[in-house]
């Protein structure tokens, strides 16, 4: 059986590090452009805040709840992509892949006001050596 990779997977199991190094694990929808990933969150999220900190990430394939590793884990970096631009390519990405399931997603942000708080990181792989 091949295993997958992040980027073709429906869920990837998303690592980010607090600033006294302790790992903190999330799966998430994630969608590969030009090489790198990028999800879509709130900047209120731990997820966000500890990118926003350390920028260190590591990435992997998983199944919905995250606990099942489905490939090869990656090690990179993350950062709050500025660029509207890039977020709108992104985002239109993202709703390809997800299609209805994004649009309920983004519904329910605007329910619960965080829709103005969304933001797209993008996940940059280390080179391998």
């Amino acid at each position: 059986m091949a295993t997958a990779t992040p980027g073709d997977s429906r869920y990837i199991a998303l690592t980010t590090y607090r600033r006294d190094g302790r790992p903190v694990t999330t799966p998430v929808w994630a969608v590969p452009l030009e090489g790198k990933l990028y999800i879509f969150t709130s900047k209120s999220t731990g997820k966000t805040r500890r990118v926003r900190a350390t920028g260190r990430v590591r990435f992997a394939p998983c199944n919905a709840n995250g606990r099942r590793i489905l490939g090869e884990w990656q090690e990179g970096t993350g950062r709050i992509v500025q660029d509207e631009a890039r977020q709108s390519e992104a985002l239109a990405a993202l709703q390809r892949k997800y299609g209805w399931q994004l649009s309920l997603a983004m519904l329910v942000y605007r329910l619960r006001g965080f829709y103005r708080e969304r933001v797209v990181l993008e996940l940059t792989p280390s080179p391998t050596t």
